[in-house]
């Protein structure tokens, strides 16, 4: 998948996969959404690439006040990421690309 936003080019085939998750919903809800956490290769940017449900933020609008499920990229702040990453994914995939940001308690 791929989109520019603001001038900025992201790419899942040339990006860095940081993690995926999904939601617990089954596939036919509303709400069942898929993503996947990426990172790009040259400016280090941040973006979840993924697919959901009419009540997820991968909706499409189809007019006036409906929705369908869709795709997306939605390009992410390092910060926006990291929190994502930590109520998604598991600990050594936050871990292994957000060290710099993790400090001990």
């Amino acid at each position: 998948m791929k989109k520019i936003v603001n001038g900025s080019r992201y790419d899942t085939e040339k990006a860095t996969e940081v993690g995926s998750a999904s939601s617990i919903e089954g596939t036919t809800d509303f709400r069942h959404w898929s993503a996947t956490l990426y990172v790009t290769p040259r400016s280090k940017k941040f973006f979840l690439a993924g697919k959901g449900g009419p009540m997820t933020r991968f909706a499409q609008s189809t007019g006036q006040n409906t929705w369908s499920g869709g795709t997306d990229i939605i390009p992410m702040s390092r910060q926006e990421a990291l929190e994502w990453a930590e109520e998604h994914l598991h600990f050594d995939e936050v871990e292994s690309h957000f060290s710099d940001d993790i400090e001990d308690a």
